[in-house]
């Protein structure tokens, strides 16, 4: 996207977003507020102030799922590669406008190729790599690029339901100026047949929307004999932003 100096701002559409509770989502019930939310007029310090992360050392493959587990002494398993289908990750943080947040701190999480997470609470039947841990972290660069080289995760069952599949997501988050401004969403991919099944997508009211959460593949970023890429730009304000899932 060109870079663009208009610093207008943007209104949310509210009626973009899904509501905060959507009985198809079970756990929506729970969690929904039942009073009216209240107003931050005058947020406090600590909320507008950092984190900086102009400082921030990151490893040499903390953005490299394939290789940053098996470095960690405390939790590597053997010497080798995860299993499952190699991809690259990639996309643009910019604001409304086109013009690019550069370093902001980019973390992902995501399941194995099998669809479980390496979570103490995840009884998911499907086995543990143990070469892949599904964290990562980066920072965009000057021009708001990012880039992740992972698995793609699988599908899994959860009790939404007699038989509700999660399709294969990615969790994003982008930490802003400051801590009251991380957003968090997932990716999913392109022509997967579970998204229109996904009760927490069908939450969405807009395609549109739901099109802002979907990484798309790209040839020219794939890799020959290697992995293939997906393009996923991260939009953090204005009228076409990415959706959000803390922003329901």
């Amino acid at each position: 996207m060109p870079h663009n100096d208009d610093t207008r701002f943007v209104p949310r559409d509210h009626n973009w977003h899904p509501p905060a509770h959507a009985p198809g989502y079970k756990t929506s019930v729970a969690r929904s507020p039942r009073q009216a939310l209240v107003s931050l007029v005058a947020p406090t310090r600590s909320e507008l102030a950092g984190p900086d992360f102009t400082s921030l050392r990151l490893g040499p493959h903390d953005n490299d799922l394939l290789l940053n587990f098996r470095e960690d002494p405390a939790l590597a398993g053997t010497a080798g590669l995860p299993i499952g289908e190699r991809i690259l990750l990639f996309g643009r943080v910019v604001d409304q406008f086109g013009k690019p947040v550069p370093q902001t701190l980019v973390e992902m999480w995501q399941a194995n190729a099998g669809g479980r997470y390496r979570h103490k609470k995840d009884r998911y039947l499907a086995p543990l790599d143990p070469n892949f841990g599904g964290v990562g972290r980066c920072l965009s660069d000057a021009d708001g690029w990012y880039r992740f080289r992972t698995i793609k995760p699988g599908p899994y069952p959860w009790p939404n339901d007699v038989n509700s599949w999660r399709p294969a997501h990615i969790h994003v988050s982008v930490m802003g100026p400051s801590i009251s401004t991380r957003l968090i969403t997932q990716m999913y991919f392109e022509g997967d047949p579970l998204i229109p099944l996904c009760p927490i997508v069908n939450t969405l009211r807009d395609p549109e929307a739901v099109a802002t959460m979907t990484g798309r593949l790209d040839m020219a970023r794939s890799r020959s004999m290697d992995c293939l890429a997906y393009r996923f730009d991260l939009v953090v304000r204005g009228a076409v932003q990415t959706y959000f899932e803390n922003q329901g």
